[in-house]
């Protein structure tokens, strides 16, 4: 199984060589790139590579996959990307009611669709969003997934704790549907928090141990992600994920 640094937690530490050099030595396998890495992916191929890294998965923005498809794919086979994750929305582009969800899940599909016809994964990356429940009490996350039933879900755990929710919950739910956690846990308080009120693995206010053993059950379950959305010291991140991983891997 695959440990792999989602690489904007460490946009505020660049330049990308020294911060893949962290990478390596804390013992990851590779990363997961975001539109920061796109630019040269050429360039940044060969950064990897000399580092024996891999990305094996990329999070693209809709707006490029719906209105470049080509530019994105040539994007992640540059980089050896297998998955790629459709991220986030704007505050100002997200549904607000059922009707909204549904028409999301659609184009969501439709990508899916191309994506696995140019031989990569899709998957959906949630925030904390997609847990608003809409008329009726339906949650958009399951909106997402029943209406996109071939689609992938990266499931960022952290996000799901933010929102109010059980992560073990969904993860018993959505078994079949999940193929990547974001592992990062909430401070006390989170809202104000230093940090942004976001804390390393091990680190925060959740038992990760019953989690950890749910992700023995996931059967297509293919990485585990590092993730902090604001660390003031990108060192301290890396190996304290790194130390709490192993510790509750060998927990289970």
């Amino acid at each position: 199984m695959k440990t792999l640094v989602q690489l904007y937690s460490a946009r505020n530490f660049t330049p990308w060589d020294r911060i893949l050099d962290q990478v390596k030595s804390s013992a990851y396998d590779g990363v997961e790139g975001f539109f920061a890495n796109y630019e040269d992916p050429a360039a940044f191929r060969r950064l990897l590579d000399e580092r024996g890294l891999i990305m094996p998965q990329g999070h693209f923005g809709l707006d490029l996959l719906e209105s470049n498809f080509e530019k994105a794919i040539s994007i992640a086979r540059t980089l050896g990307i297998d998955t790629v994750i459709a991220p986030w929305l704007a505050p100002e582009d997200r549904p607000a009611d059922l009707a909204g969800w549904k028409i999301l899940a659609a184009r969501l599909d439709l990508l899916d669709h191309k994506l696995r016809g140019e031989g990569f994964d899709f998957a959906w990356h949630n925030h904390d969003f997609e847990f608003v429940a809409v008329e009726n009490g339906l949650i958009p996350m399951d909106i997402l997934l029943d209406a996109a039933p071939e689609m992938n879900w990266e499931a960022d755990l952290g996000w799901i704790l933010r929102a109010g929710g059980a992560p073990l919950d969904w993860l018993r739910a959505r078994a079949e549907r999940v193929i990547a956690v974001h592992l990062k846990d909430v401070q006390p308080n989170h809202a104000t928090a230093l940090e942004d009120g976001w804390a390393d693995l091990g680190h925060g206010v959740s038992d990760w141990r019953p989690i950890f053993e749910e992700f023995e059950k996931l059967p297509y379950l293919k990485a585990h992600v590092a993730e902090h959305d604001n660390p003031v010291d990108l060192d301290r991140f890396l190996r304290r994920w790194s130390q709490s991983f192993k510790t509750l891997a060998s927990q289970k």
